[in-house]
């Protein structure tokens, strides 16, 4: 049992719909309705097969004899759109067994009898974390075998556990709670034994998931059960060697033993050296474990026939394959004369290619179409339209307006509640429902954007998925486009004036964030201390209203400048600086104000280390919609739109000629600002350093003191640690004086536990790539240990030792902890304790604390940190650094890869993510677009786009085209959003922090 070794390999282009046809007529299979076959099918040749859902509906498959298992899985997955195929499988009922379908063999040769077998298509793999399952449509599928596996009694749990999931099934199915719904609800329909003991709970439990959509409540449901010890189990019977009954299971981490429905061992499959059954022995041969005095070489079980043994062995060598090895398992070369043991082998994509889209041999579909509830914009996934209510999983693809299920009221889309946001996107979920639709509904097959929302009740999807932003109303003609654009000004200063009115329109939003939305939720609480309450409202209300007034005065600028005909009053409105001059000139009085920010940040932390209310407020409020990045940024936003003034006065300075009406009002402008900016520029860059120090304490568990007077952030990402058991992904955080590395826990929270530490003082640091034969591997060789890592690519293992290089040098130069008073007072004394690995949480653990279940994990979702474990990249101070200088804001129009009209959006670009909302008057995104790993280019002639100013968004199969007004917008957009998806080197930053360098 030794883990392959992986090959990224670009992914195959997805078959379009007429390909996957011509492909299914040239093997003689298709899709029928229940007792109909094509008349010119040959008979005999051909034999029907019924394929029951997840939904309990039944299709029926037209498919030749000699086809192998694989040809009809293939089938089921494209007829469903299903692109994570390689979590499912097809089971059948043999005599009284409960068989796979065997992918490689024919199915002639598994079932006798074909038309009299029903199979089933279900979930056979299931991850430890159902934030690798990437496609919406995939947790649906989820949801559906929980909820079936619940109502059979297979999955058995605590009450409060039961009540819990059932909470979120119905809340997915009916929305949100109204107590004679519920009640009714749950009377007509049966979704655990006993339910009636529980209908208060479960009640109760409902009514606190208001705004969930389905796509957050599946999530919520699988964010549950994975922590249940029976997720994901079936139980085989067996005996050990004294009579006792008990059951043997498979799961991710190796083969397990349950008495009743306890479990009492565990083997990892790091553990076990082999596999093997003798008539009705089930052998399990251990590796020595020479911390044990009484080691057992070889552990045997008593199955109830040879036929049970050899499926159970089937299902853990295929568990083994797909959790552990790198890629598929290669085929055994045929004996000439003598055959020996079984050839089975595990057929079709490991996870380790499906979570990196490497090709498997599992058909390539469409993507899932979009879904909605009760025509309401999904906060977590705009990549599928569940069809609830509907008899079968059915997806249409194609154009048409969505329309609302039953006890959908006509009129707008229904927003989520105002109060709750989801980490549970832009989703991350990522990122985007009365919970039905009409069966007939027409649904659009397009791929997802990646979401991050924020909620205060729900957890976040993966950061790696997102919602959908679908409005008919919101689609513009080509007509009305060039309408459009020959009415507006052409000249390139007015597009630089409109960004200024643009992101003021963000900026203002986010100070709102603080004046308004903050002050509300926890300003007038009466934890909240008195001087916390000076520094920060205090300062923040009178800038807040001050910019009020600007923001008034540039978009009437802005109309003036737009409705000019006329030539006499031409001269006296096309013009924008001075306005920016008038109000930076009245900004200076207010420069005490923005040096009192800072301050604000370090009151903030010592008043929540204070007060544990307090830091649960300020918690609670990160989870809402509206505080859709963290609230430190926010308290930090005036300091950084200083430098977006300047920059927008230098392209202006840039572009007018000296002898330009405008020309002297814009330096002049520019002369203020940049005074004010070299003026708080020392402060800045220790406030960026600060906040980010602040993030990372919330993002990492085992360790304290982070927060140390000199120590500055310098890269975090993801590496491949090589230990005893392989190359194992890590998490890896590097200081000017320590490299930290990680692991995503199992916890309600998702942080990463802290591992273990190396000190950058006196350490070296070689390429190792001959050395181990691991690509992109390196050796970190410390006082007291070596650590051997891999990189995920050529340029990752580049950007980290350039940076530990750096880092070393930095640690030899400091003779000693250096006093700075961002961290007095800030840290307690607690010494960094190494840990080997993460321990699972109970099933009693889930109801401890409502906290941590509800609350706590939206926020840990979706950071920076999950997207580069996600993605499988690194992220420098460098690049947070030029994210906070290069943000951007306006209307784009936005297209999937398999739509055909175009979306218009309010977008807005900030912490590595593009925002989405309907309008820039709403108080909350929609959803998000995590852009690290991503990549930006021009669409080319075969994409068949045909238009102006289009830039493509792709990253392995998600693929978006975004189409901005004029050419000035389009270099700026491509502009920022290169900032994001390809790393900067540490000489763009060392120039602009000469006074701090790293």
């Amino acid at each position: 049992m030794v883990a392959g070794q992986s090959t990224m390999v670009e992914p195959k282009p997805r078959a379009s719909a007429a390909q996957r046809l011509e492909a299914q007529e040239t093997l003689g299979i298709s899709t029928l309705d229940p007792g109909h076959r094509p008349p010119t099918m040959p008979p005999g040749r051909h034999v029907t097969i019924k394929v029951r859902m997840l939904d309990d509906t039944e299709e029926v498959f037209d498919i030749s004899q000699r086809a192998s298992g694989k040809v009809l899985f293939d089938l089921v997955c494209t007829h469903l759109n299903l692109v994570e195929g390689d979590y499912f499988g097809l089971e059948y009922q043999d005599h009284k067994m409960i068989v796979w379908l065997d992918l490689l063999k024919p199915i002639v040769k598994q079932l006798r009898r074909p038309k009299h077998v029903v199979l089933r298509f279900v979930v056979k793999f299931f991850p430890p974390d159902h934030a690798q399952l990437l496609e919406e449509l995939t947790r649906y599928l989820f949801a559906l075998q929980i909820k079936h596996d619940l109502a059979c009694g297979r999955l058995t749990c605590n009450d409060s556990s039961a009540a819990l999931l059932v909470s979120h099934i119905i809340q997915s199915e009916i929305g949100d709670f109204e107590e004679s719904q519920s009640r009714q609800h749950l009377l007509n329909n049966s979704y655990i034994p006993d339910q009636m003991a529980l209908m208060d709970k479960i009640m109760e439990f409902h009514s606190n998931n208001g705004g969930q959509t389905p796509a957050e409540s599946d999530y919520q449901l699988l964010e549950v059960v994975r922590r249940l010890e029976l997720y994901g189990v079936r139980l085989h019977p067996a005996k050990d060697r004294e009579g006792s009954k008990l059951s043997l299971a498979v799961a991710h981490t190796g083969v397990l033993v349950f008495q009743g429905h306890t479990k009492i061992n565990a083997f990892n499959w790091s553990n076990v050296r082999k596999l093997s059954f003798k008539r009705k022995r089930f052998l399990i041969k251990l590796r020595p474990d020479l911390n044990q005095s009484s080691y057992q070489d070889t552990l045997e079980f008593l199955m109830g026939s040879r036929d049970c043994c050899k499926v159970f062995w089937k299902i853990c060598v295929e568990y083994h394959a797909f959790f552990s090895l790198f890629e598929e398992p290669k085929a055994r070369p045929k004996p000439v004369l003598f055959t020996r043991g079984s050839s089975f082998r595990f057929s079709g994509r490991t996870q380790k290619q499906s979570v990196s889209g490497a090709p498997g041999d599992r058909a390539e579909v469409d993507s899932p179409p979009h879904r909605h509830w009760k025509e309401s914009v999904n906060a977590e996934d705009p990549s599928a339209l569940r069809i609830r209510g509907s008899p079968s999983i059915q997806r249409n693809v194609g154009h048409g307006e969505d329309r609302p299920g039953p006890g959908a009221e006509p009129g707008p889309a229904r927003q989520p509640h105002p109060d709750h946001l989801n980490t549970g996107v832009v989703s991350n979920s990522p990122h985007l429902s009365a919970s039905s639709v009409n069966s007939q509904g027409i649904v659009n097959g397009q791929k997802p954007v990646e979401l991050c929302g924020h909620s205060p009740d729900i957890r976040q999807p993966s950061p790696l998925t997102s919602p959908l932003l679908n409005d008919a109303g919101s689609v513009r003609t080509d007509d009305e486009d060039e309408v459009r654009r020959k009415r507006f000004p052409t000249d390139k200063a007015y597009f630089i004036a409109k960004e200024l009115l643009t992101t003021e329109r963000t900026y203002l939003k986010d100070l709102e964030v603080v004046t308004v939305s903050f002050q509300d939720s926890v300003g007038k609480d009466e934890a909240v201390p008195d001087s916390l309450k000076s520094t920060i409202f205090t300062n923040f209300a009178p800038l807040y209203r001050f910019q009020s007034v600007f923001l008034r005065e540039v978009e009437q600028r802005l109309a003036l400048w737009e409705g000019c005909s006329n030539a006499h009053i031409k001269g006296d409105y096309q013009r924008i600086g001075d306005v920016m001059l008038k109000h930076l000139q009245g900004l200076k009085p207010l420069t005490a104000h923005l040096q009192k920010h800072s301050e604000a940040l370090v009151e903030l932390e010592k008043a929540c280390r204070g007060s544990p209310r307090l830091e649960v407020l300020v918690r609670d409020f990160e989870l809402q919609k509206v505080c859709y990045i963290p609230l430190n940024v926010f308290i930090l936003r005036p300091l950084h739109r200083l430098m977006h003034y300047k920059q927008i006065l230098e392209r202006l300075c840039k572009h007018y000629p000296p002898a330009h009406v405008d020309f002297r009002d814009c330096r002049a402008a520019l002369a203020d600002v940049s005074e004010v900016v070299s003026q708080l520029h020392g402060s800045m860059i220790k406030m960026e350093n600060f906040q980010k120090l602040l993030e990372l304490m919330k993002d990492l568990i085992g360790i304290d003191n982070l927060v140390t007077p000199g120590r500055e952030f310098l890269r975090l990402g993801c590496l491949s640690k090589l230990s005893g058991k392989g190359l194992q992904q890590r998490m890896f955080f590097l200081f000017n004086d320590v490299l930290l590395y990680t692991s995503r826990g199992m916890t309600a929270t998702n942080q990463f536990k802290v591992h273990g530490q190396l000190p950058l003082y006196g350490m070296t640091i070689r390429e190792s790539e001959d050395e181990w034969g691991v690509p992109h591997a390196f050796t970190l060789v410390g006082q007291r240990q070596s650590v051997v890592v891999a990189a995920s690519s050529l340029s990752e293992m580049e950007k980290w030792m350039e940076d530990i290089n750096m880092a070393i040098i930095l640690a030899e130069s400091i003779n000693g902890p250096t006093s700075d008073w961002l961290a007095s007072s800030l840290t307690d004394n607690k010494s960094l304790t190494e840990d080997s690995c993460a321990e699972a949480e109970s099933e009693d653990d889930l109801m401890a604390s409502r906290t941590s279940l509800e609350r706590q994990a939206p926020h840990r979702g979706n950071t920076t940190v999950h997207v580069c474990w996600h993605r499988n990249t690194s992220v420098s101070m460098v690049d947070f650094s030029i994210a906070v200088e290069n943000q951007l804001s306006g209307n784009l129009l936005r297209k999937f890869k398999n739509s055909n009209g175009w979306q218009k959006l309010w977008v807005v670009f900030t912490n590595f993510s593009l925002f989405f909302y309907k309008t820039h008057e709403d108080d909350y995104p929609l959803a998000s677009l995590p852009l690290l790993g991503y990549s930006v280019t021009i669409p080319t002639e075969s994409e068949n786009i045909h238009k102006d100013y289009v830039f493509k968004l792709h990253f392995k199969s998600h693929v978006y085209y975004f189409r901005s007004e004029s050419e000035y917008n389009f270099d700026r957009w491509m502009e920022v959003i290169r900032s994001a998806t390809v790393s900067a080197s540490h000489n763009c930053i060392l120039s602009r922090k000469e006074s701090h360098p790293y």
